[in-house]
């Protein structure tokens, strides 16, 4: 997954600009993405609430112990978004890439 996002960083940057309000940083967000699938998570709101006291949850995520947990709806606006953006889908394909390359799958 670090592999793939390293790879997506240039697009990351083409979307993501320094100006206005700051949004929540793509890798992140995708990370967040993941778990809530991996561990069917049934909402965002309670993505959120996990992110809050779940420390392998926020060591995942990349969350320090003390920054504080997004408001369900501005993930939710970012997530939007991200897959406007068809990010999370070249997100998954890179992976998949390399789990092909490493004879994984």
């Amino acid at each position: 997954m670090d592999e793939a996002l390293k790879a997506l960083s240039p697009k990351f940057d083409a979307i993501y600009r320094n100006e206005g309000r700051p949004s929540i940083a793509p890798e992140l967000l995708l990370r967040a993405l993941l778990l809530q699938m991996l561990y069917m998570v049934r909402s965002e709101r309670m993505l959120m609430e996990q992110l809050n006291y779940n420390l392998l949850f926020r060591w995942f995520v990349g969350l320090s112990m003390d920054q504080v947990v997004w408001h369900p709806t501005v993930f939710t606006k970012n997530r939007d978004r991200l897959l406007e953006g068809h990010i999370a889908r070249e997100f998954t394909e890179q992976v998949l890439r390399q789990a092909r390359w490493q004879q994984m799958l």
